[in-house]
């Protein structure tokens, strides 16, 4: 495993996602309805519940078996790219301009982070891991909470609001998002250090797409609550 073969690896990701986005970004512009622009079309939806779900299947055999991520992880992207590209056409159309702002920002958070974990301002120490997964895991706590309170037909106003509780903790999952990426940096150097095996570069360049990814989506979500207010 090498620092440049991630780097690598993550950028095929990266141009397998667009590709796929486009897809449906296309396709979700080809048949929306300009009078329900908040409405998903019945076939743009069929190809994002695939795009989710098959996403979250590949994820998981990545998670559990990383030997298989120079297979999975390219699917993986497949996947996360139709999903992606439906939603952000989604929101495209409600809010146009929104899109790019996200993706800049996304972009720029990760260069940002990358600058501070190479000068060493944010090491990956054991605190620092600890702090960082028990917010991640609170968070993904909340998330499945606010689902299955969902299918019961209770709401959870500071999720999908846009107060301003709701913007700060949008905000506050951004922030917990972006220091996911120090430890996926800190993961991918120290398998490179310590020779990991070749796999081990597809492996941590999904782990940078899964933090990528979510990062990109509460951004989305932020500028969404943010300029429904104006």
């Amino acid at each position: 495993m090498t620092v440049n073969g991630t780097i690598n690896k993550t950028g095929l990701m990266l141009l397998i996602v667009i590709f796929a986005a486009t897809f449906t970004w296309r396709k979700f512009f080809g048949a929306i309805d300009p009078t329900t622009p908040g409405v998903m079309p019945s076939g743009i939806m069929v190809w994002t519940m695939v795009g989710a779900i098959g996403g979250f299947i590949t994820a998981l055999i990545t998670t559990f078996s990383p030997r298989r991520a120079a297979m999975t992880a390219p699917i993986y992207a497949v996947f996360e790219g139709l999903f992606l590209g439906a939603v952000s056409a989604m929101f495209e159309a409600m809010y146009p301009g929104l899109v790019m702002r996200a993706v800049s920002l996304t972009f720029g958070v990760f260069f940002i982070m990358l600058l501070l974990y190479r000068s060493g301002t944010i090491r990956a120490t054991e605190k620092f891991r600890t702090v960082i997964f028990a917010a991640t895991g609170g968070i993904a706590l909340v998330y499945l909470v606010s689902f299955v309170a969902g299918m019961f037909g209770v709401n959870f106003g500071f999720m999908t609001g846009n107060s301003l509780m709701s913007i700060g903790f949008s905000l506050v999952v951004v922030v917990v998002a972006a220091l996911n990426l120090i430890l996926d940096f800190d993961m991918i150097t120290r398998g490179s250090d310590a020779r990991a095996p070749k796999y081990m570069e597809w492996y941590g360049a999904f782990g940078l797409m899964v933090t990528l990814i979510w990062l990109y989506l509460e951004l989305l979500r932020l500028l969404s609550k943010i300029a429904s207010r104006d």
